[in-house]
């Protein structure tokens, strides 16, 4: 296959293009780590750069709310989220791209009609029931409406409905099962689409504030959405505090990405090929 090759001012004009999104995509990160590293009375002054660098911000965060537990809390029901969605989205895409059935088109439907419904409209029957339950102010009540995405199924449908069906049927010619054949032969060649596509869930999940909210009384017992939240007030904004939280709350997240790069980049490769 013949490469296209593009003049160099075109190629100029595009990674001219591409630093300016990098640069503007980056400053807020690195303007709220700044700002996490400058005294309180200097956060108020037009200052990009930090003239009396201090981590005081950090001890405080601490010290105002238990940050270390939210965190851990946060990224506990977010990664269990997460999987539980992976999960059922990969066994309902399978078995909607695998096999014939009667009214498969309407589970289809189905599952569009669902993504639409607003989870305000479904969260107080959602409340009561995890209350009778029990389940306020633990993690599992956080987690447990949340074990299936209609996203997560609609996105992988169409990764799976794109793989061929010749694979498929030499697998069965040489006596693999479904379960197997999903093991052994699609997944570890979708691997990439369904990482990015857990990235995409986790992100979801972790920057969840209304429900946890509504789910959680005790605050030792809140995410780390709850407790930045909680520097912000009629009397007034603590930013640096808030500034110093948000910065480790953005680490799980970005540490997840580090983690999984490799296959988020393939998968974007591979799309772009196609």
């Amino acid at each position: 296959m013949e490469t296209l090759r593009y003049p160099g001012s075109v190629r100029l004009t595009g990674y001219a293009l591409l630093t300016i999104v990098s640069i503007v995509s980056l400053f807020p990160l690195v303007w709220m780590a700044l700002n996490a590293l400058k005294p309180g009375d200097e956060i108020l002054y037009f200052s990009f750069l930090p003239e009396h660098v201090t981590l005081q911000n950090f001890f405080d965060a601490f010290d105002m709310i238990p940050l270390g537990s939210m965190v851990a809390r946060s990224f506990a029901s977010a990664l269990l989220q997460m999987a539980a969605q992976l999960f059922t989205g990969v066994l309902a895409a399978y078995a909607l791209t695998r096999w014939e059935f009667p009214g498969r088109s309407f589970v289809h439907a189905l599952l569009t009609m669902t993504w639409l419904v607003p989870f305000q409209a479904t969260m107080i029957p959602n409340y009561v029931s995890l209350v009778r339950l029990g389940l306020r102010d633990t993690v599992l009540g956080i987690v447990l409406p949340n074990l299936a995405s209609a996203f997560a199924i609609l996105t992988l449908l169409q990764s799976f409905g794109a793989f061929p069906k010749t694979i498929f049927e030499a697998a069965e010619i040489d006596g693999a099962n479904s379960a197997q054949t999903l093991l052994r032969v699609v997944l570890p060649n979708l691997k990439g689409a369904v990482a990015s596509l857990g990235v995409i869930l986790f992100i979801n999940c972790w920057n969840e504030y209304f429900w946890p909210l509504l789910i959680t009384r005790d605050i030792g017992k809140a995410t780390v959405q709850i407790g930045l939240s909680m520097f912000l007030s009629s009397e007034g904004n603590l930013w640096g505090p808030l500034m110093a939280s948000a910065m480790v709350a953005c680490l799980p997240v970005l540490a997840l990405y580090l983690v999984l790069q490799r296959q988020i980049i393939d998968s974007f490769m591979k799309s772009g090929i196609k």
